[in-house]
């Protein structure tokens, strides 16, 4: 648990302060990233993540409607965040401090629903799974906090605050992680409890991954061959993952 938590950290802070320290860093690269990530998650939700709930749990309909409620949450939460969380830094404009607080606050709720999807309690995730879906998140987690990271830079002067943020925003997950560790081994929540948790952040992941997908408000979210390339590449990687290793 302490390497996931290491890396979790690491990628979002390292990838946050990149923007802080080198500000004319060409982003655009990583728009592919992104893509990649959100097709790597997308598939793995589709692949593993949702058949594995339904397998375990006899209620079949609750774990739908988790999965439409995380669905529905993230909307909300993308009122607040401005899509940031799926790499949108292009429409941003100038925010009160009431309106950078909520922009932080929401990302951090994200990205700690986000971290609870690597524990393993009883029936749920063996450890080499865990490893697969961090590197989905690992990689998500680099073109997200770019995004927040372009965006306080712009509203806030002082790098030092701005750094500091950013170092908060990336204990998010690893927080999430450790939160939901300590529940599984003290037993606090049954499986079928952490079930429900697991279908409402497969339901976050639903929303983000396609909205990654099918958004076109802008030139850098249209389906240009090397975009459709890239997510054809995850999909096929994420099958290769859970069918061989």
């Amino acid at each position: 648990m302490i390497f996931n938590l290491i890396i979790l950290f690491f990628f979002t802070f390292i990838a946050g302060l990149s923007v802080v320290f080198y500000p004319n860093l060409n982003k655009n690269n990583f728009k592919y990233v992104l893509t990649f990530s959100g097709a790597y998650l997308f598939s793995i939700t589709v692949l593993h993540i949702l058949p594995e709930l339904f397998a375990i749990s006899g209620t079949y309909i609750y774990i739908g409607l988790f999965v439409l409620l995380g669905f529905y949450f993230q909307i909300i939460i993308d009122y607040f965040s401005q899509g940031v969380e799926h790499g949108h830094s292009h429409a941003h404009h100038s925010h009160s401090q009431k309106g950078v607080f909520m922009l932080f606050l929401s990302l951090f709720i994200h990205s700690l629903l986000e971290g609870t999807l690597l524990v393993h309690p009883h029936a749920t995730h063996e450890h080499d799974e865990v490893r697969h879906l961090l590197f989905g998140l690992m990689l998500h987690k680099i073109p997200e906090s770019i995004a927040l990271a372009t965006i306080l830079i712009m509203d806030l002067s002082s790098k030092k605050w701005v750094s500091f943020l950013i170092f908060i925003y990336a204990l998010a997950s690893p927080l999430g992680l450790l939160i939901s560790n300590i529940i599984s081994i003290n037993e606090i929540y049954s499986t079928s409890m952490f079930s429900y948790l697991f279908a409402f952040v497969a339901g976050n992941f639903l929303h983000i991954s396609t909205t990654i997908f099918f958004e076109s408000e802008s030139k850098d979210h249209t389906f240009k061959a090397t975009k459709t390339l890239t997510i054809l590449a995850a999909g096929i990687l994420a099958i290769v993952v859970e069918l061989f290793l």
